[in-house]
């Protein structure tokens, strides 16, 4: 089951659109760089092309994801005694959340809350998880945040909440606003609560790099989706053919950022953001950060946020992290 926002499918769909319009055009006229919100290239399609990009060799962070949980899920809830709930902040699919649930209905019913803005992501997940054995699912449409906190209102007495926040999202994050959000999602938890986090974890360049430029081009088609999205539902006329993909390893910062880069001098009209953008050639949008961590990083990002790690297991083929931290 899925829930929306308390309005009519009318007022909520006008309401995203006018916040869609509105970070566009604060995004693309901001001063020196050209910004889109990465969240956006989540539509359907974007959604979509994602679930593609979880499957091609060059993208390890997924595979080392789904490894851990199936090898530690059964420590990881063992670690947790007594009843628990479980939320996940950008669920998706949710494929490989299934390792956790199936671990934790054997030892209870399980209350699970999917937390996604992507309508057809949600709806894949209550497909292929409401037929796990003593799971009930209510999913929330939401933001991060705000999909939280209406899980947490459904908290029973003595219950514990565990919040699953996979995929290495958080490295989306620049570093400080990381710890904000963090410290947002423990203000909302109780003491003994818990959050597994998922880090990538720093690598070769060359390797990391060909993580977010495939050679097959699905990365690059699901970057340059987010311009097809403003003129899908905001009535811009980009052309697609005139813009690339572009992958940079920022060693500084220890990210990887993904731009949209303009192959010539060009206008843009986007008539839902009552907006005019010039681009000159070689100009970028910046569309995604991908940050890198190292595991002792990890342990001093749970002090700062109020919590304490109580485990950490490091994928041995591509170093990528899951750290359990406990509300302090």
């Amino acid at each position: 089951m899925i829930e929306a926002a308390r309005l009519s499918p009318v007022e909520t769909t006008q309401l995203a659109l006018a916040d869609f319009a509105a970070d566009v055009c604060l995004g693309l006229t901001k001063p020196g760089q050209k910004e889109l919100f990465s969240k956006y290239l989540y539509d359907d399609v974007g959604s979509a092309l994602f679930e593609v990009i979880c499957l091609l060799p060059e993208y390890g962070l997924c595979r080392a994801g789904g490894r851990l949980l199936r090898d530690n899920s059964q420590e990881i809830i063992d670690l947790l005694p007594g009843p628990l709930m479980v939320a996940e902040l950008g669920s998706g699919t949710a494929v490989k959340t299934r390792w956790l649930l199936q671990a934790l209905a054997r030892r209870q019913p399980v209350k699970y809350f999917p937390i996604d803005i992507s309508r057809s992501a949600l709806d894949r997940c209550d497909s292929d998880l409401g037929r796990i054995e003593s799971v009930s699912i209510v999913g929330f449409e939401r933001a991060y945040l705000d999909g939280l906190l209406e899980a947490a209102a459904r908290r029973e007495p003595g219950v514990r909440l565990l919040v699953l926040f996979l995929g290495s999202t958080i490295g989306n994050f620049d570093r400080p606003a990381a710890d904000e959000f963090l410290r947002s999602v423990r203000q909302i938890l109780r003491e003994d609560d818990a959050l597994l986090l998922a880090t990538d974890l720093e690598k070769e360049e060359e390797r990391v790099l060909l993580a977010y430029d495939d050679p097959t081009g699905v990365t690059a088609a699901f970057n340059l989706n987010l311009l097809a999205r403003i003129n899908r539902e905001l009535g811009a006329d980009f052309d697609l053919s005139r813009f690339e993909h572009v992958a940079r390893y920022n060693r500084a910062e220890r990210r990887v950022e993904m731009h949209l880069g303009s192959a010539a001098d060009q206008s843009v009209r986007i008539p839902g953001a009552s907006l005019v953008v010039r681009f000159a050639r070689g100009e970028t949008i910046w569309t995604e950060s991908s940050h890198k961590y190292n595991t002792a990083e990890v342990i001093d990002m749970s002090a700062r946020a109020g919590f304490r790690c109580r485990r950490q297991w490091v994928d041995s083929e591509w170093p990528f992290a899951q750290s359990l931290w406990i509300a302090a």
